[in-house]
């Protein structure tokens, strides 16, 4: 199996070698390089092409959540997880819409770091319990109205509604009683149909639609 190819970004340089020395130590991880602020990093990302790129949120020069907006357009393919040590609730809910693939705090032990970093690679979104109770919190005071017309069928909706609750593919197809193969094709179409490129993108979609 091809190891994933990580970035990791930070500001300081103790704690971004650190986190890349020990990243780079762990199973199916590849550390291609590192980055001092969120400019570096998408230059760095443009150059290195990496599967991920481990980004904090408080730099100089460009933070992380500029950066992840910028890597969309000029480094689309790349994942691009939050590593910080700030559970802010803006912070969590700026990533979210700038489709970050998770949001982890800096105290996780390298090897539940490295597992999150190979589940983003997939496509999986992880969020810190902390950041995750943030999140929750302000979906709940910020639920709209759905439109009238989101093109979606019911059964899609009722994906899309556990998707954003969190739900593995393994676990819908279990709620809805199909099959995983079932449930990655509703998603793909859900995808497709809402111009929208991935599960996060997905999530923040359910929410400012009123689908929760």
């Amino acid at each position: 199996m091809t190891d994933v190819r990580v970035l990791v970004v930070d500001d300081q340089q103790l704690i971004r070698e650190s986190i890349a020395s020990l990243l780079d130590i762990q199973p199916g991880i590849a550390v291609v390089g590192t980055a001092g602020d969120g400019r570096e990093a998408v230059d760095r990302a443009v150059e290195l092409t990496p599967d991920v790129v481990l980004m904090d949120v408080r730099m100089p020069v460009m933070n992380g959540i500029d950066a992840l907006t910028a890597l969309r357009t000029r480094a689309p393919v790349c994942r691009v997880v939050m590593l910080t040590t700030f559970d802010d609730e803006e912070y969590v809910v700026q990533a979210l819409r700038g489709g970050a693939s998770g949001y982890l705090l800096k105290d996780r032990p390298a090897r539940e770091l490295a597992a999150a970093v190979r589940l983003a690679h997939e496509g999986i979104t992880q969020f810190d319990p902390a950041a995750a109770a943030r999140l929750a919190s302000a979906l709940a005071r910020g639920v709209e109205a759905p439109p009238s017309d989101h093109s979606l069928t019911e059964r899609e909706v009722e994906v899309l509604r556990l998707v954003a609750a969190g739900g593995t593919n393994r676990e819908i197809a279990r709620r809805l009683y199909v099959s995983e193969g079932t449930v990655k094709n509703h998603i793909s179409r859900i995808l497709g149909r809402l111009g929208l490129r991935d599960r996060t993108q997905a999530a923040m979609y359910a929410r400012d639609h009123g689908l929760l």
